[in-house]
């Protein structure tokens, strides 16, 4: 795809392919539509990554429109940590949100860290997790199913997950460190890792998310198919791209 291919007016946005309950809604942005200049061309919707302000917010409300939002996302201040909030909380400073209420917008940011989307079988409750390595590691996901399961009062289960655009293991290579911290998790981590070149592994965050997801009991995973640096005219990537924009991944209840 070239880069003049991206100047689209209307964006782009990938609808994950999951049996999600009728009342779950959920979409991850591209980087294909808004106004944005580059170097974040063109659908950037972070405030915090140099774009002007003018262009961020009239992204953020191209995004509201095209998908009909019923209200403002849950923009969270995403610090590569284990907390999780309730959405429309007060305190944003957090990695994943939850909510049971109709209408709050669950939202994560990332440009090769994992978006992890979640509901229930019964469309009673969603959440929305930000996984780079430090997260995973540090078990983000896990926090993220147990909240949502102690507000549903529900198991693990009983949820479905789905995971969106982020680095692919073709291109997300790490160090020793990186692979002892899952190996020290969960021996069976190591599937995860192909040796690169010495002491450099390419690594699949998404296998790792799987494997994160079935060791607390859940089997309904989905998506996890794409490569947010390999794939340029579709997705932002920081590993790319130091200075580039983010794209959204969002759930969230009707009635």
């Amino acid at each position: 795809m070239t880069v003049s291919s991206i100047w689209m007016t209307e964006p782009v946005f990938i609808y994950p392919d999951w049996p999600a309950p009728a009342n779950v809604h959920a979409a991850s942005t591209t980087r294909q539509g808004g106004v944005s200049l580059p170097p974040y061309r063109a659908f950037n919707l972070a405030s915090h990554v140099g774009d002007e302000e003018q262009a961020v917010q009239q992204n953020r409300r191209q995004l509201r429109e095209a998908l009909q939002l019923p209200t403002e996302p849950v923009w969270l201040e995403q610090v590569h940590g284990i907390d999780v909030i309730e959405a429309r909380g007060l305190n944003n400073t957090a990695d994943a949100s939850i909510t049971t209420e109709t209408g709050a917008v669950c939202t994560v940011m990332t440009a090769d860290c994992l978006p992890v989307l979640i509901c229930d079988r019964n469309g009673r409750g969603v959440a929305a997790a930000h996984a780079g390595w430090r997260g995973l590691a540090g078990g983000i996901i896990e926090a993220t199913a147990k909240r949502l399961c102690q507000q549903l009062d529900c198991q693990p289960d009983e949820l479905m997950v789905w995971l969106g655009p982020a680095i692919g293991p073709q291109a997300f290579e790490v160090g020793n460190d990186v692979r002892d911290s899952f190996i020290n998790i969960d021996a069976d981590a190591e599937r995860a890792f192909v040796a690169n070149r010495p002491e450099h592994w390419m690594a699949d965050i998404y296998q790792l998310a799987r494997q994160a997801l079935q060791r607390i009991g859940v089997d309904a995973i989905y998506g996890g198919e794409w490569c947010t640096y390999n794939e340029e005219g579709s997705f932002f990537s920081f590993r790319r791209e130091p200075t580039t924009g983010r794209m959204a991944s969002l759930i969230w209840l009707s009635e």
